[in-house]
């Protein structure tokens, strides 16, 4: 098993340029004899399809980050799925099998990317607290995730508030189950008189807005002040502010 694992780990390296490795130069790469590759993978044949069918584990993320890259600068639409197995290093049929389109891969994108998981974290865990507790976790939670590579969710954010086909499973996934979880708490607290009563949707807007918006403005504050404020303590700030405006004594 070792062996053949280090023949396909050459033959993947070798592969990542777009070639498609002989027998030969695979053997030479993982240090064994071609007969060695002959006998314990098969053909050439045999060897390209063992590759397709057992990628590296490391490939699906690789590819992910790829295509964070290309859709921050390309956007979905203009993505090209050859393009993004060839920066990715790996073969088309790698890819496909990994991500049978763009609305599959786009899919993956937001849950990988996207402060869903962050957020659904909190709800499983602190579900039964009230908003004074829940609501400047989520935030913290949620711009933590985010933090770094803003751009590039400035990006995603725009697909998902887009009209492309191919976005239309990500956007499900972000509206439908992260939007609507902390729609459902919010209604929740709501109906138990802890918050003012208000349409959940527009309740969630209130509170997303203000944090994306320091996000997207952190860069500009830091050229201008020199520095941007703590992010925990800004967002915890933004969250508090949030809590007085839905107060139920404010209705």
């Amino acid at each position: 098993m070792a062996t053949r694992a280090r023949i396909l780990s050459a033959a993947r390296r070798l592969s990542r340029t777009g070639a498609r490795p002989t027998l030969g130069e695979v053997a030479h790469a993982a240090g064994v004899s071609r007969a060695t590759v002959h006998r314990v993978v098969g053909s050439r044949a045999e060897l390209l399809s063992a590759i397709a069918a057992d990628p590296d584990p490391a490939t699906r993320d690789r590819i992910l980050d790829v295509a964070l890259e290309m859709v921050g600068g390309l956007g979905l639409t203009a993505l090209s799925m050859d393009e993004l197995a060839a920066r990715a290093g790996t073969s088309r049929a790698n890819l496909y099998r990994l991500f049978p389109g763009k609305a599959v891969l786009f899919r993956e994108l937001v849950a990988a990317y996207s402060p869903l998981r962050p957020v659904m974290q909190v709800l499983e865990e602190m579900g039964d607290q009230p908003p004074q507790v829940v609501m400047p976790e989520l935030a913290r939670r949620a711009a933590g995730h985010l933090d770094g590579h803003i751009g590039l969710v400035r990006a995603l954010f725009l697909e998902l508030t887009g009209s492309e086909p191919a976005a239309e499973a990500g956007r499900q996934l972000a509206l439908g189950e992260g939007f609507g979880a902390v729609a459902g708490y919010l209604l929740r607290q709501m109906q138990a008189g802890r918050l003012r009563a208000m349409h959940p949707a527009l309740a969630v807007q209130m509170f997303v807005g203000p944090v994306m918006v320091h996000l997207l403005t952190r860069p500009a504050l830091a050229r201008l002040l020199g520095a941007a404020p703590p992010l925990e303590e800004s967002v915890t700030q933004l969250a508090e502010g949030w809590l007085r405006a839905m107060s139920p004594e404010e209705a």
